[in-house]
């Protein structure tokens, strides 16, 4: 009698399309993920040792320091490329993140897991939103340099599922709910079809990151209620103790809200 075949694994097939360096192979495997998540197994234990070529990245585009990304004026057409294409490099690494988060860490509750995934499969969806929108302007995802801000923080944070949950989701990511209104902004300035057809685009991505910065608290708080935390406290020292970027205002105290952080952690912005 022939057993049926055991569902595959979430964690390995998450890590799988981590190592993709293929952006449209990677979008499509981030959202098979998410469809059949609910039907995977998990495993519990630690899997074996990070394998070479983590993240997997296509060739292009060429990877410099942060600041050695030209900065170009979004009122040129070549300039709003560019600054759409650093959005779009922002949400290939956030594909990778998601992945990673799934992959990488044991013992978490099913529903963890399944967060990550979803979150995958929306980061997914936003670069590829970006990307057909860099395509109708002439360029593609490889045409400008950019920067490893997010993966730098991913690679610092992967002895701590605590920590990853404090300085990516909650850190990172949050900037971003920050960054986007004044985004939108200037392209309303620029005003061009290209500019406000972006501006649609951030509409989603902004609702969708909220959720996804919830995603980081819920877990962070979680963990901390596991290991006797102060999240306010704990949250101080892990950002010293790795090195997180110093948080600079103005900062989108509404979308903050709606993302799970308390008051008392939003009066600590402005300190």
């Amino acid at each position: 009698m022939t057993l049926p075949a055991s569902p595959p694994e979430l964690r390995q097939q998450a890590l799988q399309a981590l190592l993709q360096p293929d952006p449209q192979q990677k979008v499509l495997l981030a959202h098979a993920l998410h469809a059949q998540a609910a039907t995977l197994l998990i495993a519990n234990q630690r899997l074996p040792e990070e394998p070479t070529g983590l993240p997997g990245c296509p060739a292009r585009p060429e990877l410099r320091l942060h600041l050695d990304v030209p900065k170009r004026s979004p009122f040129t057409a070549q300039g709003l490329a560019a600054l759409l294409h650093a959005v779009t490099h922002i949400e290939f690494n956030a594909i990778n993140l998601a992945l990673d988060a799934a992959w990488r860490f044991d013992g978490m509750p099913p529903a963890y897991y399944l967060d990550w995934l979803r979150v995958a499969s929306e980061e997914a969806l936003h670069f590829s939103l970006l990307r057909t929108q860099l395509q109708a302007m002439g360029y593609d995802y490889g045409d400008f340099p950019a920067h490893t801000g997010l993966w730098d923080m991913t690679h610092k944070t992967a002895d701590d599922v605590l920590a990853r949950m404090a300085l990516v989701p909650r850190t990172l990511e949050a900037r971003g709910l920050d960054a986007t209104p004044a985004m939108q902004t200037k392209l309303r300035k620029v005003g061009t079809p290209d500019a406000l057809a972006a501006i649609g685009i951030l509409d989603i991505i902004l609702r969708d990151e909220i959720g996804h910065v919830a995603i980081g608290n819920h877990w962070y708080r979680h963990l901390c209620s596991e290991r006797g935390l102060d999240p306010v406290a704990g949250y101080a020292e892990l950002a010293a103790r790795y090195g997180a970027p110093r948080l600079k205002g103005p900062f989108n105290l509404d979308a903050r809200r709606a993302a799970g952080f308390d008051e008392h952690e939003l009066a600590l912005l402005g300190a």
